[in-house]
């Protein structure tokens, strides 16, 4: 497997982790189900830190959002100059 096939592997599944856990916070608010705290323990590391940057707009978390247009800038700019 090559370098940017790996690249892009981290960083789909990066965006598809955020994505679930968007997802499951719709019919899963609390946490309760092992899939939603899988995908909590695995996106707050990423999300986390654009929380603390982003102000909350109207009560709306627009962290997973900016994180994945971030993530699909990065892998663009990554996977390019490999």
């Amino acid at each position: 497997m090559s370098t940017q096939a790996v690249v892009n592997l981290i960083f789909e599944t990066l965006w598809w982790v955020i994505l679930g856990r968007v997802l499951m916070s719709w019919f899963d608010p609390s946490g309760n189900y092992r899939i939603s705290r899988i995908l909590y323990d695995m996106s707050e590391p990423i999300l986390a830190p654009a929380r603390r940057i982003l102000p909350t707009f109207g009560g709306v978390d627009w962290s997973p959002l900016v994180t994945m247009i971030v993530l699909n800038l990065l892998q663009g700019f990554v996977v390019s100059s490999l």
